[in-house]
């Protein structure tokens, strides 16, 4: 006897069992490896601000800063459709794929985006809150609506909204900006670039072919890899001051100190590679993702050790501690709810 598979959209199929055969598609559509790194740099905002957050609602407000960060992916997804469908990097996406519709990747998105955004308000205050949502509505109506296809400069601009997560992190801790958060958003906001230009050097026939005015489609490899130099240099610096300034400690500076020098070499080799040499653009690429988790864990374990050597563990400022166990809990929960997935 022959057999048949039947499409997962088949109509002979239960509804339920069509929902949920389309599970994976919408955890795709909210770009969980994205998600993964901004909301690891939330957790590290939110656990070393001198703040008191219950070890429940710490865990509620990470989720729904994972959850927006999923919102404004599925919303990305949305509105670039289009171009998604006709470059080989994301050609496989469910919108262009035919997996989901783009009314549903909205829907999916918006009510993601007000979820998340109401849920961070109820678990941590109305500042966190806030820029959640101005981070969701700077990524999709400044960035992906305006700046990617308008300008080279895209990324460079439209990264404040990626650099916002240890913002968004602190505030729900604090209900304020600190000037270490700030500190935090500059390191993202300049590491961006470069991260980001690495991948786009290994991929602009893609841009070109989407009409993307990515850099190196624009201005070409030399000037993009002159830039990509600019920005590690212009990070490494940058990267040193949470110890320079006293609210991060000794293995945090080593870290920034040896990873930034290491970031400034794979640009130089980068900037001195053939144009046929796609290895150094891939090498800095793949190098900037373990820079900035390892820049924020050392923060995160080197601020707790700090903590834990200096302050008594019931107390903060007069308000309770935010450090060790129950933040190990909320951050054990938070990243638990986060890694299930991942982006193919």
């Amino acid at each position: 006897m022959s057999t048949t598979a039947i499409p997962v959209s088949h109509p002979q199929l239960p509804a339920g069992f069509r929902s949920m055969a389309r599970l994976p598609d919408f955890v795709v559509l909210m770009k969980p490896r994205v998600m993964a790194l901004a909301v690891f740099t939330a957790i590290v905002g939110l656990a070393i601000a001198p703040g008191h957050l219950d070890p429940l609602p710490a865990a509620i407000a990470i989720l729904g800063i994972a959850v927006g960060a999923g919102a404004a992916g599925a919303l990305n997804m949305w509105y670039d459709a289009d171009i998604d469908a006709v470059m080989a990097r994301t050609a496989w996406r469910p919108i262009p794929r035919g997996r989901i519709s783009r009314a549903e990747a909205l829907v999916f998105g918006l009510i993601l985006a007000g979820g998340a955004v109401t849920t961070l308000a109820l678990a941590a205050n109305i500042q966190a809150a806030a820029l959640l949502a101005f981070a969701i509505f700077f990524y999709i109506a400044v960035y992906t609506a305006w700046l990617k296809r308008s300008t080279p400069q895209n990324i460079v601009i439209g990264g404040a909204a990626g650099a916002l997560p240890p913002v968004i992190g602190w505030a729900a801790a604090t209900g304020e900006i600190g000037l270490e958060s700030l500190i935090l958003f500059l390191i993202i906001f300049l590491w961006t670039p470069p991260h980001f230009w690495a991948l786009s050097l290994n991929r602009s026939d893609d841009y070109c072919r989407a009409g993307v005015p990515m850099l190196p489609v624009v201005a070409g490899r030399a000037a993009t890899t002159r830039q990509i130099l600019i920005y590690s240099a212009l990070l490494t610096p940058i990267s040193i001051l949470p110890w320079a300034t006293g609210f991060a400690g000794i293995i945090y500076g080593v870290t920034a100190a040896m990873g930034g020098a290491m970031f400034v070499v794979l640009a130089l080799r980068l900037r001195r590679a053939s144009d046929a040499d796609r290895r150094p653009a891939y090498r800095l690429f793949a190098f900037s993702i373990v820079y900035l988790f390892a820049l924020f864990a050392a923060l995160l374990v080197g601020n707790g050790s700090d903590r834990r050597a200096t302050v008594p563990a019931a107390t903060v400022h007069g308000v309770g501690s935010l450090q060790g166990e129950p933040v190990a809990r909320s951050i054990r929960a938070a990243l638990g709810s986060i890694s299930l997935s991942r982006e193919v």
